[in-house]
């Protein structure tokens, strides 16, 4: 059965209520609904807690999709011997607000970062307070300051960011919606999440952001590497 993941329609739910439908063999825990964000393109699952009807408090360490389509997925407890849960049982599930925003606001920063460098994406990675993006980048001689200054530009617009669905025929029609080389948009259940930062950029992405780029803050460009011939690995980091 698939989980409802509230998160893709909005990133801000802390916790919610819940069934476990599944127990994988590995201990995992399956949802009928979650607000824990799965790993997938680069952003870590989110930590957080399970708590149960009697007040037993499930320490999660991640949550992991376990299905090609990532509709399913299990919520990996920090300690799974003798799981004091059974399939049935209601909860209530919370994530770990901090480290999940500061990751929803790298991740939005990456995507205005993929405004000022529009190069093909070759790999990525979300932190709390940091993150970094590669890209097949033809020419060097990129500045690191200058890079910050236009990233900071568009921050000053505090421009909208939404999120919504087109089906897998329009993306198929619009490839050029897809920055990433390494990371395809999932697809195979009819419909793929676009998210939009008002005038400034378009892309599929099924991660979590804020609701305006002014919530970022200020953005550093902490280093630019040289990953191989036409390859850089641009790094940021909330100030």
């Amino acid at each position: 059965m698939p989980t409802d993941c509230l998160f893709r329609e909005d990133s801000y739910l802390k916790d919610c209520e819940a069934t476990v439908i599944a127990i994988t063999e590995q201990g995992g825990i399956v949802l009928d609904r979650t607000v824990f964000y799965a790993t997938s393109g680069g952003q870590p699952g989110d930590t957080g807690t399970l708590i149960l009807g009697d007040g037993t408090r499930l320490p999660i360490s991640t949550a992991v999709y376990i299905d090609a389509q990532k509709t399913e997925i299990a919520h990996v407890p920090a300690d799974s011997a003798a799981l004091p849960i059974r399939i049935g049982d209601a909860l209530r599930a919370e994530v770990d607000w901090e480290p999940r925003y500061g990751r929803m606001k790298i991740h939005t920063a990456l995507h205005l970062l993929s405004v000022v460098l529009p190069y093909p994406i070759t790999g990525a990675s979300v932190g709390n307070t940091d993150g970094r993006a590669d890209f097949n980048i033809p020419d060097a001689g990129h500045d690191k300051e200058a890079i910050a200054a236009k990233i900071a530009e568009m921050i000053a617009t505090d421009a909208a960011v939404s999120s919504r669905w087109i089906s897998d025929a329009e993306l198929e029609a619009n490839p050029g919606l897809v920055k990433s080389m390494s990371v395809r948009p999932p697809m195979g259940t009819g419909r793929v999440r676009l998210i939009e930062i008002e005038g400034l950029d378009l892309q599929p992405c099924g991660g979590t952001h804020v609701r305006r780029v002014g919530e970022i803050g200020t953005v550093a460009v902490t280093g630019i590497e040289k990953k191989g011939k036409q390859n850089r690995r641009v790094r940021i980091a909330l100030v």
